[in-house]
């Protein structure tokens, strides 16, 4: 398939500089105009004629006119080694004051009681690993507010599903930028992972592959630590995590990771995923196959999952033993992380039975193999004991038709039975995916600390 080549991002006005070369007084930081991303809402003539759908486990910008892809072809990491977390560079974004902050909060759909200061974002370029292990770089977006302590309590914020790398937080204005930085502007430093081959990442994003999402996340913290200092603010020792969706799973597992004591400097305070999909093979999959699961959905997520994990997990070795004609000679090159999902939808069809062989939609009902050591990699995010002082919240919707309840219920379970209880919250049977997230946020905001100091 032929793409058009696309343009860098830092040919885009935003200067990219050394972490040694930043002020190391926030207050010095020079006001940048703020840039409003161009909006559009997605066409619902399209939708119903199958274009476009917000699918299983994604968070596309629902007012978005998508930017340029920005990740380069390749990348020189020949130097990254296996020093994890290493911040290599710091680009701003520019800053907002408290009337855009609450103005973009309002579009995005988020209520934004919580603003109190002004925000500065930046982007972070850091070193992390593959899922084997390899040295690479990533991405991810820090804010940091612009008024009252230096000292900041961490809030992490894992993202959902992204097909498209220029969707990412720390290249994009979109819902994710959008509410890190509510959660910034209340007093905090935001954290927001683009996670591996999103955003400025090279490569291929590896989908719903929990372990490294959350060993990319836990690098951009270690980043985000040594960036502070240098923009003149202090990151506290106890951190928060939330996410949605695809972030729900990342948000337990970097929550496992920071309570068992994987990095000395941070250690786990709350945890707040919405909407996850934690157990993909005793709850998502059956849901996907008796209808609770919108069609078009499935589709998309299950076309995302099976290329991305067929690069960790070997599950075939030709697109046609999976996929049926035109879908198989499409469906690797549309999840390469040029493309927007609203173009990826149009391309693919709105029934699993159009788009999955005979052979594949029979053994995705009865995993077994290298399918099931897949999803199972993915379904243990909850099997952990958090210490009893962390603050354990569980958000859902009964009516969400792109993540079944039954997930989170598969989650309580599973933490119950290391003895911990979670508050389950179900934001109710009218609340869709996305809803159950815009309703879930403002309880997340209050309940997340604030600098006192």
């Amino acid at each position: 398939m032929t793409r058009t080549r696309r343009k860098s991002p830092e040919s885009s006005g935003n200067r990219r500089i050394s972490h040694r070369q930043l002020s190391h007084r926030r207050t010095s930081h020079r006001r940048t105009s703020h840039r409003h991303a161009s909006h559009r809402r997605v066409s619902r003539g399209l939708a119903a004629g199958g274009a476009i759908v917000l699918a299983a486990l994604i968070t596309t910008p629902a007012l978005a006119t998508p930017p340029p892809a920005t990740a380069p072809a390749s990348a020189d990491i020949s130097r990254a080694g296996h020093n994890r977390g290493a911040l290599l560079s710091v680009t701003p974004l520019g800053s907002q004051n408290h009337d855009e902050i609450v103005a973009q909060a309002q579009k995005a759909g988020l209520e934004a009681g919580t603003a109190r200061h002004g925000v500065a974002a930046y982007r972070l370029t850091y070193r992390t690993i593959t899922p084997d292990g390899r040295p690479i770089t990533a991405s991810g977006l820090l804010a940091l507010p612009l008024g009252g302590s230096r000292h900041l309590p961490p809030v992490v914020h894992t993202h959902g599903t992204l097909a498209y790398r220029g969707y990412a937080p720390s290249v994009f204005e979109g819902p994710d930028r959008a509410v890190s930085v509510l959660y910034a502007s209340a007093g905090r430093a935001a954290i927001a992972p683009d996670y591996l081959g999103l955003g400025t990442g090279p490569g291929r994003h590896p989908y719903m592959d929990a372990r490294s999402a959350a060993s990319a996340s836990l690098d951009m913290l270690r980043a985000a630590r040594s960036a502070a200092p240098k923009l003149g603010a202090a990151l506290d020792r106890k951190v928060s995590v939330t996410g949605f969706s695809q972030g729900g799973p990342v948000t337990m597992e970097l929550g496992r990771e920071l309570d068992r004591g994987a990095d000395p400097h941070f250690r786990l305070g709350m945890l707040a995923p919405v909407g996850g999909p934690y157990d993909l093979d005793g709850s998502e999959l059956p849901a996907i196959f008796d209808g609770r699961i919108d069609p078009q959905s499935a589709v998309f997520c299950l076309s995302f999952f099976l290329t991305a994990q067929n690069r960790l997990h070997p599950l075939y070795t030709d697109p046609r033993e999976v996929f049926r004609a035109p879908y198989a000679d499409r469906v690797e090159d549309l999840f390469d992380g040029d493309h927007p999902a609203e173009d990826i939808a149009g391309k693919l069809p709105g029934r699993l039975e159009d788009l999955l062989t005979d052979t594949w939609y029979k053994k995705l009902q009865h995993p077994s193999g290298a399918l099931l050591q897949a999803l199972r990699a993915n379904d243990r995010t909850c099997d952990w004991t958090p210490d009893r002082d962390v603050r354990v919240t569980l958000y859902t919707a009964t009516g969400d038709r792109d993540v079944a309840i039954a997930n989170t219920r598969s989650c309580e379970r599973e933490l119950a039975s290391h003895g911990v209880k979670a508050t389950v919250v179900d934001q109710g049977p009218d609340a869709d995916h996305n809803t159950s997230f815009l309703r879930s946020e403002p309880s997340i905001a209050r309940a997340l600390p604030v600098s006192r100091r």
